[in-house]
């Protein structure tokens, strides 16, 4: 690629391709220009354009055709939540399509200011998901800034940057210290005073940001999601050297144990939020959180990722996971800063602009 100006890139899982079609980052060209937000899914994923005749498409495994009338969708693999000019409307998914037609599963009516200022999840009086039920609300006592939906759990963060968490909670993933599940909204007593301007809920980890730009992060470390040493990865690469060298055989030193000049104990469940140490001591700006992987946007504009990389979701041409934040190289080979960055489950979008 030469003289790029910027955009949105996908990398990681394209539905119906190989494997090796997700390596390379692809310019979301056939969205259009004006492309404001992606919305993904496991499959597919929404693309939220400014204006046009199609504001809305719907790109990968599921195809429709949205209404004119459409502002914003929120896609699963059972239905796709969306919201028009006055109404929210949940719709079902058949096979690979999603056919607007006769009665939606769920509907709300909504002022048409209501509707155009929504950002979703968040709407007037709580928050809606895109399975059944669609809508729950929240206390009126919780004056929302950003509402984040993991697969099993809700991360919200407060206008005056204090954090809140519930639902399922086996993993670790509210950071409340415990493996216990949540019904309503608690206080991450852990984070209380550290001012926050951003949070990211994943498959089963979360992740937030702090004022001056440190970065913290709990959860399910399966895959190294959080960045923190993880067990299965060690054994994987020491099956790996084992096999590269024949009779030599390798062991892990201890089975709880990282090997290395400084052995770390490996961590599968981070019930706490931690601090995590980026290189350089970079300053981070934006999170976000996949299934299994994290990627995160430096204040400097530089694109780090870690967890799992089966479909080269991480971004860095190979399908390699990581517990150690990676610098994605090739948008400064060419001349790109990074600006925002969305984690799918199986794919990262990336936006760039020129340095």
């Amino acid at each position: 690629m030469e003289e790029l100006a910027g955009g949105w890139f996908q990398v990681g899982f394209h539905f119906g391709e190989a494997t090796e079609a997700g390596l390379a980052p692809v310019p979301l060209d056939k969205a259009g220009p004006g492309l404001r937000r992606v919305r993904p899914s496991w499959s597919f994923a929404g693309i939220v354009r400014a204006g046009g005749s199609t504001p809305v498409l719907l790109q990968g495994g599921v195809r429709a055709v949205l209404p004119q009338d459409c502002l914003d969708v929120l896609p699963s693999e059972t239905h796709v939540l969306v919201l028009r000019e006055a109404a929210l409307e949940g719709w079902p998914v058949e096979g690979l399509a999603l056919i607007l037609d006769g009665k939606p599963a769920w509907r709300c009516e909504l002022l048409p200011e209501d509707a155009a200022t929504a950002d979703l999840p968040l709407v007037p009086g709580g928050y809606v998901t895109p399975c059944p039920p669609f809508f729950r609300p929240l206390p009126s006592v919780l004056q929302v800034r950003k509402l984040a939906l993991g697969h099993e759990h809700v991360v919200l963060l407060g206008k005056q940057g204090a954090l809140f968490s519930w639902g399922g909670g086996r993993h670790g993933q509210l950071g409340h210290g415990d493996l216990e599940s949540r019904t309503e909204p608690q206080l991450v007593e852990a984070l209380q005073g550290v001012p926050l301007v951003d949070v990211a809920a994943g498959g089963w980890h979360s992740a937030s940001i702090s004022e001056i730009g440190d970065l913290y992060i709990w959860g399910w470390n399966e895959s190294g999601q959080l960045a923190l040493p993880s067990k299965s990865l060690a054994e994987s690469k020491a099956t790996t050297a084992e096999a590269n060298q024949g009779d030599k055989k390798l062991s892990l030193a201890q089975p709880e144990e990282a090997q290395g000049p400084h052995k770390a104990t490996f961590i599968s469940i981070q019930a706490f939020p931690a601090l995590l140490d980026m290189p350089d001591g970079a300053d981070v700006q934006k999170v976000s959180c996949g299934s299994r992987h994290t990627a995160a946007v430096t204040c400097t504009g530089d694109l780090y990722t870690w967890g799992w990389g089966k479909y080269g979701q991480l971004g860095h041409r190979d399908t390699a996971s990581s517990d150690e934040p990676r610098r994605v190289r090739c948008f400064v080979d060419w001349g790109l800063g990074v600006v925002d960055v969305v984690c799918g489950p199986w794919t990262t979008y990336i936006h760039t602009v020129p340095r």
